[in-house]
């Protein structure tokens, strides 16, 4: 691990300004900011993460978990996991994101990851981890190393030849099929951006994965008011039954109403290269009676463009049998 300055500021501002900063007075300088580290600290101990500057916002009061005046749910950026999985209103409202978070890794690392960490989780492929191996997203341009390596746990959607990484969280694919917006703030302004935006797939820059610019920092993430009448099912399948990553999972928000689905969001987890909607899942579905009929031609739609590698070309299967079950277990939960 090498050396780098320290910072605690007191204010989502003076972070901000931190960051924003040390950025632009170094060229070259990695800035991170920290919280519960359960990530960040790891890829340090590797060499993978190798900043100058780390900012520690764990301090900052951004742990809120509340409704905003439109009814949906706001969760502040540094709401560990494990608060957020056992909030009442999460629980009632929103139960798809409890289940996702309680498959992920430990009680232990719950109670530390943060909900911005969770969103800012790396991959857990093999060769981005390892310094040894060429990696385009670790170090751009050097190559692929998985494409013709152990590919077992990794991507079959959104790859591209300069990297077929998955996005390993749970979290994530919940809060995609709950279409939340993350709000940003920066040195100059504030935004907010839809998750299904936040997200890029690798194309020919995999070391770019989501539209945080130098010195922005995640400060919320906001749910819509809950949908009337809805199920929810997170189903995440893996090689075993805790403390392991998914090697496809599907979260789903359905309503049945007059023996046809009305509304529906398919979001999938373990085979994207970023947290993954289904929009042609949804497009075969909606509107349709919720049998196994149109579960199956809605799983057949999700992975029609999916591009296996040498490992992993089980997961096209696994994937289809996953959203043909969590959409059968939505439709039982009615």
């Amino acid at each position: 691990m090498d050396t780098f300055t320290f910072t605690q500021p007191a204010t989502v501002d003076q972070a901000v300004q931190a960051a924003a900063k040390s950025a632009t007075a170094q060229q070259g300088a990695q800035v991170r900011f920290i919280a519960g580290g359960t990530t960040l600290v790891d890829l340090m101990k590797l060499n993978v993460e190798r900043p100058r500057e780390i900012v520690d916002i764990n301090i900052l009061p951004l742990d809120r978990v509340e409704l905003n005046a439109e009814g949906g749910l706001i969760i502040g950026a540094l709401a560990r996991n494990s608060d957020v999985a056992h909030h009442p209103t999460v629980l009632r409202d929103y139960p798809v994101l409890s289940q996702a978070l309680l498959s992920g890794a430990s009680p232990q690392l719950r109670n530390m990851a943060t909900t911005g960490g969770n969103l800012l989780q790396r991959t857990r492929c093999v060769y981005f981890r390892d310094t040894a191996h060429a990696c385009n997203k670790r170090e751009p341009g050097t190559g692929c190393s998985a494409i013709g390596g152990h590919n077992r746990m990794l991507a079959i959607l959104g790859t591209s030849k300069d990297c077929i990484a998955t996005n390993p969280s749970d979290q994530n694919v919940a809060l995609t099929a709950l279409e939340a917006t993350i709000q940003i703030q920066g040195p100059q302004a504030k935004r907010s951006v839809p998750i299904h935006d936040f997200y890029l797939v690798p194309g020919s820059t995999p070391n770019r994965e989501n539209v945080l610019e130098p010195g922005e920092i995640i400060t919320s993430v906001t749910l819509p008011s809950p949908i009337a009448g809805a199920n929810f099912t997170y189903l995440k399948l893996r090689d075993r039954a805790a403390y392991e990553f998914a090697l496809a999972s599907a979260a789903i928000v359905m309503k049945v109403s007059g023996g046809k689905i009305q509304h529906i969001r398919v979001a999938l987890g373990g085979v994207g290269t970023k947290p993954w909607r289904s929009l042609e899942a949804e497009k075969a579905l909606e509107g349709h009676s919720p049998d196994r009929a149109t579960f199956v031609r809605a799983a057949e739609a999700a992975l029609r463009n999916a591009k296996p590698a040498s490992e992993n070309a089980f997961k096209v299967e696994l994937s289809r049998r996953c959203i043909v079950r969590a959409l059968t277990m939505s439709t039982k939960s009615a």
